[in-house]
């Protein structure tokens, strides 16, 4: 499960954003970000890639209060199961065409109260996800989802029911082209690996990022 994560102003997100082909591009620095609150996201489309803004869950509807708008509270999706992709009649209907990139710092688990900060070691992260585009009235709304692999035994004292989906660089490409369809090119990201050390970080908490004990360092398959 990846149900918050942070965006710094640093180095690691710099050169996130220069392999995602967006030197000069940054997602706005904030702490904390919670599923429903604003996020932001990169596509390709029509041979350019953008960084968009959108609400952290992929089904989204109009406030009752006619102010704004909220995850459908039926459902979350916030997060897309790996193994349900291609089953599940609302993943199966984005996975071929809407497939995003969400450039973070870090990402957040907790182990009982302890907070984790976790990102590949000396890099910013490239979480997989999808993305929808919505129209309520004469107004277009952005969403998107964070794609989850299933529990991972190095990972699994962390949290012990999954693991995000981290893209390496050279799976950016493919990833986000839009005009690519076949997704069972994908079928080796969507089983359980670290594709890269993984600094687990206990923190003081989700906007004080001071270290709180020993960093643990899970090495890549």
């Amino acid at each position: 499960m990846c149900g918050r994560y942070n965006v710094t102003d640093s180095p690691e997100v710099k050169t996130l954003m220069e392999q995602l082909g967006l030197p000069g591009v940054a997602p706005r620095p904030q702490h904390n970000v919670p599923p429903g609150g604003i996020g932001e996201f990169v596509i390709e489309a029509a041979d350019d890639r953008y960084l968009l803004p959108g609400i952290w869950s992929l089904l989204i509807e109009q406030n009752p209060n006619d102010y704004g708008f909220r995850p459908n509270p039926k459902f979350h999706t916030f997060n897309a199961r790996s193994d349900r992709l291609t089953s599940s009649p609302l993943w199966r209907k984005v996975y071929p065409f809407k497939r995003c990139i969400v450039p973070v710092s870090a990402f957040h688990e907790w182990k009982g109260k302890q907070v984790y900060n976790i990102h590949p070691e000396h890099e910013a992260t490239a979480l997989a996800g999808l993305w929808q585009s919505w129209h309520f009235g004469d107004e277009q709304v952005n969403s998107f989802t964070v794609i989850t692999l299933p529990p991972h035994p190095k990972f699994s004292h962390i949290h012990p029911k999954s693991i995000p989906l981290v893209l390496r660089p050279e799976e950016f490409d493919l990833w986000l082209d839009p005009e690519f369809h076949e997704t069972d090119a994908f079928q080796g990201l969507m089983r359980t690996h670290i594709s890269a050390p993984l600094v687990c970080e206990p923190v003081r908490s989700t906007k004080w990022l001071e270290p709180a004990g020993e960093v643990e360092v899970i090495p890549a398959d």
